[in-house]
């Protein structure tokens, strides 16, 4: 397979096919440095992943139908897991693209990192990336951690934001996927920035149920979730900046950046945070593929 940003990996498979194919001129779809400048017969193949998150499938598979559109050839590796999975992936070159989120993306890299606002996590997360993998444009779209309750239990104890949860008088059992328990926003950092004390229970994609059900009285729910509405929960409010900023934004091969910018950062312009909800209650409440969702939002958007 020919990927489109490793040009060594193109040099290889042209010296098994035969000398007089590297002669052709066949370019990758990064074109820097060959001779074709980028012409070529073949743009090559871009491998895009995803999470394995409904929401973040949607977003590759846009990326994946804009690529086509364009005249290259994707290869879709799609619900790989969770980033201590994917990222090894982008890191050694298995896949070229990947729909990321600024905030999580850079607590990843700087589990230390004091910045918040949406421009800041951003501009450091282009310096704490390694090297050979950079961001295109972020999106105005976002999906972040956000800590919710039921409608009863905030009226019940007057909630509005994640400090008013040290004031609840019975024990708070945080619910969540399993990797929270050690992130910086999980039980540490709600001691340490709120003074809220919880236990932790692994939900995984039972969260909302649980909560609802009450198996657990607080639940790590994704912004964008389009359950946070249909079940009436209340989303409290962050004033200490817990959680980070997180911005959708293509996370790429450094050396594919350039070749694919102006595919791919026009759907992270085109997409709104309201845009990004309505794709997730199509694919929930629906039941639409990611394939259908993905090709109307483009054919609605005309980007392609």
């Amino acid at each position: 397979m020919r990927t489109a940003r490793n040009k060594g990996r193109f040099a290889f498979t042209a010296a098994v096919v035969g000398a007089a194919l590297a002669l052709a001129g066949c370019g990758s779809a990064s074109g820097g440095g060959s001779d074709d400048n980028g012409g070529g017969d073949s743009m090559g193949t871009i491998v895009v992943g995803s999470q394995a998150y409904y929401s973040n499938e949607i977003i590759a598979e846009i990326y994946a139908q804009a690529l086509e559109n364009a005249g290259y050839t994707v290869e879709r590796k799609f619900q790989i897991g969770q980033r201590d999975a994917y990222i090894p992936a982008l890191e050694n070159g298995e896949v070229d693209l990947f729909p990321e989120y600024t905030g999580n993306l850079l607590q990843f890299y700087k589990p230390d990192t004091t910045a918040t606002q949406a421009d800041a996590v951003y501009d450091e997360l282009k310096s704490a990336l390694p090297a050979g993998l950079t961001v295109l444009d972020m999106s105005p779209a976002t999906d972040q951690d956000s800590y919710n309750v039921t409608s009863d239990f905030a009226q019940q104890y007057s909630l509005t934001s994640i400090g008013d949860l040290a004031n609840v008088d019975v024990p708070l059992i945080l619910g969540g996927a399993p990797e929270l328990e050690e992130r910086p926003y999980g039980p540490s950092g709600l001691e340490s920035v709120y003074g809220v004390t919880v236990s932790f229970q692994a939900t995984g994609d039972t969260t909302v149920d649980s909560l609802v059900q009450g198996v657990v009285n607080v639940a790590n729910v994704y912004s964008a979730d389009p359950r946070i509405q249909q079940n009436d929960l209340v989303t409290l409010e962050d004033p200490q900046g817990l959680f980070l900023a997180s911005n959708v934004v293509p996370l790429v091969n450094a050396d594919l950046a350039d070749s694919i910018a102006d595919i791919i950062n026009p759907i992270s312009a085109a997409m709104s945070p309201a845009d990004l909800v309505a794709l997730n209650v199509q694919s929930v409440d629906e039941q639409l593929s990611a394939a259908d969702i993905a090709t109307q939002w483009l054919t609605d958007k005309g980007l392609i």
